[in-house]
């Protein structure tokens, strides 16, 4: 092989096409149903404006990916910091600048609004997460070589005092859905982070015995009224009846969910085709974009989207792996948990399984806030296999040299 030729392979290499594959089908599926939803819409929606919309976005986030390639693993542990710190000042400047029409309209106080123009800082502050979480465990491991009970301890309480701010943010923003999506990201990375099965073991069992009990609350008066103490909201019960009994009251509370589960269940096997809407379903552009999926492309397409979530999820594995960068595997664990704990959540609550959160699918629901950030997680795991071969390609360079 000459050199002309080597070069030519390397540089062809550096991008990850398995990765961007499975996005590209699932951007596909996203207009399409964005555009089916927006058209049996019961309200006065500019279709073409929506699509557009959210076609822009994605042309957004391609640059954001762009972006994101170019920073390397000592560039992207240099901003950890400035962009956490960045994320920060976004979720407390929302306590005050939030949209109060979001606010009537969902009890949260998550959205900036500027005109037509509304942002989720929340969405952002993820990736800026998984960067802190990665640089936090990173530099750990490095002055503790040896995992011990005391050092992982040590390193918990640091992941702790990263994540509390956040969540402090996220409780006087109303926000439980996106509250357990960080718990995820930080669940995910202390799995891969070293700690020892001693403490992990009793962790878990902790955290399985607590959400036991609190789903036991929420069955009882006493017990409701004790979270009510705690910040939890008379909304927040209704999701959890809602999950625990769909068919209770499909007249209010449990009409989105319900009708989610008729549309996925008149689909069917093969799905009534495209653009062939029979049930309403409130917010099904968004939150609820699964059950459009499931109507018109039955129990086959909907398996055929979750199967390149999967995709997804192993090409993202597949790098890290091939990468082997210690710093790079923390990323895309945030990455990776970040994106499967919104899929999971999001189609488990369109057929019933979970309780509605207000997760969107990640790269199919309408939104940008989500989307950008899913990007950007994206981007820096693209990152890996752009720079290891870029250094691949030197070294490579250095021997014809």
């Amino acid at each position: 092989m000459n050199r002309q030729t080597a070069r030519e392979e390397r540089e062809n290499s550096r991008i990850d096409y398995g990765i961007i594959f499975p996005i590209m089908m699932l951007a596909l599926i996203g207009l399409a149903s964005i555009y089916v939803a927006a058209s049996h819409d019961t309200k006065s929606v500019n279709v073409v404006k929506m699509v557009a919309t959210q076609l822009i976005w994605y042309v957004i986030g391609i640059g954001i990916v762009a972006v994101m390639m170019q920073f390397d693993s000592e560039q992207l542990w240099k901003i950890a910091p400035y962009a956490y710190g960045f994320g920060i000042f976004l979720m407390v400047a929302i306590l005050i600048f939030y949209s109060r029409a979001y606010y009537v309209e969902t009890r949260a106080k998550s959205w900036f609004a500027l005109g037509p123009l509304t942002f989720q800082p929340s969405e952002v502050m993820k990736p800026a997460f998984i960067l802190m979480a990665a640089r936090v465990v990173r530099s750990h491991n490095n002055q503790y070589r040896q995992h011990t009970v005391r050092s992982d301890f040590l390193l918990l309480g640091k992941l702790i005092l990263w994540t509390l701010p956040i969540l402090l943010s996220l409780h006087f923003q109303n926000d439980l859905g996106t509250t357990l999506v960080f718990l995820a990201i930080l669940g995910g990375v202390i799995l891969v982070s070293g700690v020892t099965w001693r403490i992990l073991v009793p962790l878990i069992s902790a955290i399985t015995v607590l959400g036991g009990t609190v789903l036991a609350f929420v069955t009882t008066t006493w017990g409701r009224n004790l979270l009510s103490h705690l910040g939890f909201h008379s909304y927040q019960f209704a999701r959890i009846d809602t999950w625990l009994n769909p068919s209770n009251d499909t007249s209010t509370s449990s009409y989105q969910l319900w009708r989610s589960m008729k549309a996925i269940g008149s689909g069917q096997i093969f799905g009534k085709g495209f653009n062939h809407i029979q049930v309403y379903v409130p917010v099904r552009e968004s939150d609820m974009i699964f059950s459009v999926i499931g109507e018109n492309f039955g129990f086959i397409g909907s398996t055929l989207l979750i199967l390149l979530y999967f995709l997804l999820i192993y090409q993202m594995i597949r790098v890290t792996f091939d990468t082997k960068n210690e710093f790079y595997a923390y990323i895309s664990t945030g990455v990776i948990m970040m994106i499967l704990f919104h899929t999971f959540e999001n189609i488990g609550m369109n057929i019933g399984l979970l309780p509605l959160t207000g997760i969107p699918l990640p790269f199919v629901s309408q939104g940008g806030s989500a989307l950008i950030g899913n990007l950007i997680g994206i981007g820096m795991i693209m990152s890996m296999r752009f720079h290891y071969h870029s250094y691949m390609f030197s070294a490579d360079s250095e021997k014809f040299n």
